[in-house]
């Protein structure tokens, strides 16, 4: 092959991969690495001099991550990457688009993901608070391991897992539809889940916990909302209705669809394997 990728996160034999496929370079190949959560390797590997993979960073070629933004490729550089390049989630505009609204899914505010010890206390913060703050409205909580022990005021729907047939119509019922962090995501910023891109490109009316880099893709108050604590969620929703959420939905669809699909995406890769 001409190139040869070791993606993060395989499982068991990562270690055993990241040092044994660098055995496979040949003149004119390429070996990447590319890395699904930059946040959380680099978390470890600054933590650990003695992290079996910190000295092989500097034998790849070439470093792609799942965004990370300048930070992420300042802090590989230290590391002794050659090169560091940032191909950030996009939009599959094929699977998720604008579909009719399903009753099934109706209510003011949705939040779609599974229950995770990095992400539980965020959701409290930017999920469950607002929901207590506005008894009258229907909230919607898809994703596994949310249970009534959770703590969710009575006004949230615990609707188990969503199927991905049904992300389209989770994201064009409700009023409004809002991602969560997780908890490295949040810190490092310049890291948009594919969430994001999901929702904009069904047409929702957005709102994202805020972190920095959020402009790069989405322009704030124009395309998507931006909340630092709980109850700027709960002032948004009090400000939208109906004709300014679907403004705010067409606006990030249009953005999304020009700027960020897996097309282009894929020309970035092209360009940086280009010469190399």
């Amino acid at each position: 092959a001409d190139v040869i990728v070791k993606a993060s996160g395989v499982g068991v034999f990562d270690e055993l991969l990241e040092r044994e496929v660098l055995s496979l370079r040949r003149p004119g190949n390429l070996i990447v690495f590319w890395d699904v959560d930059a946040p959380a390797t680099l978390e470890r590997v600054q933590t650990s001099e003695r992290d079996p993979f910190r000295p092989l960073i500097g034998r790849y070629d070439l470093v792609f991550t799942y965004g990370g933004g300048q930070p992420v490729i300042d802090a590989y550089r230290a590391l002794g990457a050659r090169c560091c390049a940032p191909i950030y989630n996009a939009l599959d505009p094929s699977t998720h688009h604008p579909v009719p609204p399903d009753s099934r899914f109706s209510g003011l505010l949705g939040f779609l993901g599974n229950r995770l010890p990095d992400r539980e206390s965020r959701v409290r913060e930017f999920f469950f608070r607002p929901a207590a703050a506005q008894p009258e409205g229907t909230f919607l909580l898809g994703g596994n391991g949310w249970d009534p022990q959770a703590g969710a005021p009575p006004n949230v729907r615990l609707l188990g897992h969503i199927y991905s047939r049904d992300h389209n119509a989770f994201n064009c019922s409700p009023r409004a539809v809002i991602n969560i962090n997780r908890d490295s995501m949040a810190r490092t910023g310049f890291s948009p889940p594919t969430r994001v891109f999901e929702a904009a490109g069904a047409g929702a009316c957005l709102i994202v916990d805020a972190w920095e880099g959020i402009e790069l893709f989405l322009e704030p108050d124009e395309e998507v909302l931006l909340a630092h604590t709980g109850e700027e969620v709960a002032a948004h929703l009090a400000f939208l209705d109906e004709g300014s959420a679907r403004r705010m939905g067409q606006a990030a669809l249009r953005r999304v669809l020009a700027h960020h699909t897996y097309s282009r995406r894929a020309l970035e890769v092209e360009a940086m394997l280009e010469g190399r």
